[in-house]
C-alpha cells in the first residue's frame, strides 16, 4: 500500500506586483509619519513592517524622502479636492458652512493625513508647508468673499485678507477638534460660521448650519 502524501499545511503567499508593492510601503509609510513624523522614521522601520528589505523600498520611492513626498501630495491634493467640491451652494454662508464641513469631513476621516499635514511638510515632501496647503485653499474661497464684498459695498481687495484669515482659523480649529473630537461635526462647523459670519457682537446663541436645516426639510 502506497504511501499518501500529506496535503500541504499552507498555500503559497500571493507575490505582490509592483503596484501593489508601491501601494503597501505608501500606506506603511502614512501610518508611521502619522504617529512619528518624519524624522521620527525610517526606512529600517518602513521595511520590516512591510516584511522587506531596505533595496525594496529604495527601488520604489530612492528613500525615505520619497515615500514622504507621495503621501504629502496625496494628502494634500485630496483635502484640496473636498474643500473645492464643497463651494457649490448657491449663497455665501452656504459656501463657508460647506467649506468648513469639507476641512472638518477631512480631518475626522483622513485623520492620519491631517496629522502628517498639520505638522508642518518638511522640506523632502517638495509641496510646501501647512501654511501653503491653507494659503491654497483660500485662494479657492477668496472670489466668493470678493463677490459678497462688491454686493455690500466693501472694498474687494481685501477678499484674500480675509480669506486667509477664515480659513486658518477653521484649520487650527481642526488640529484642536482632531485631539478632543466633540463636539460633533456640524456642531463645531455651526460655531465656526456663527463666529465668521456673526462676528463676536452679534454671535448667535444656539447656532446651526443652515445647509443641514434645509436637507433635513427636504427629507
Amino acid at each position: 500500500m502506497g504511501a499518501v502524501s500529506e496535503p500541504k499545511s499552507r498555500s503559497r503567499r500571493k507575490r505582490m506586483t509592483g503596484r501593489e508593492r508601491r501601494e503597501q510601503l505608501l500606506g506603511i509609510g502614512r501610518e508611521l509619519f502619522a504617529e512619528r513624523g518624519f524624522d521620527g522614521t525610517s526606512i529600517e522601520e518602513i521595511a520590516a513592517r512591510a516584511g522587506v528589505s531596505k533595496p525594496v523600498v529604495y527601488e520604489h520611492f530612492g528613500g525615505k524622502e520619497g515615500i514622504y513626498a507621495v503621501v504629502v501630495d496625496r494628502e494634500m491634493q485630496q483635502l484640496l479636492a473636498m474643500v473645492g467640491d464643497s463651494l457649490t451652494a448657491d449663497h455665501a454662508r452656504g459656501k463657508l458652512e460647506n467649506a468648513a464641513m469639507a476641512l472638518l469631513e477631512y480631518v475626522e476621516e483622513h485623520s492620519q493625513g491631517f496629522r502628517i499635514l498639520a505638522r508642518d511638510s518638511h522640506a523632502a515632501s517638495g509641496t510646501g508647508s501647512f501654511a501653503s496647503l491653507i494659503s491654497d485653499i483660500a485662494t479657492q474661497v477668496e472670489h466668493i468673499l470678493a463677490e459678497e464684498f462688491l454686493e455690500r459695498g466693501y472694498d474687494p481687495g481685501l477678499a484674500p485678507l480675509y480669506a486667509q484669515s477664515l480659513v486658518g482659523m477653521v484649520a487650527l480649529t481642526g488640529q484642536w477638534w482632531l485631539e478632543v473630537r466633540k463636539p460633533k461635526r456640524e456642531v463645531v462647523a455651526a460655531h465656526l460660521v456663527n463666529l465668521a459670519w456673526n462676528g463676536l457682537s452679534n454671535l448667535e446663541g444656539r447656532p446651526r448650519l443652515d445647509t443641514v436645516a434645509r436637507m433635513r426639510r427636504v427629507e
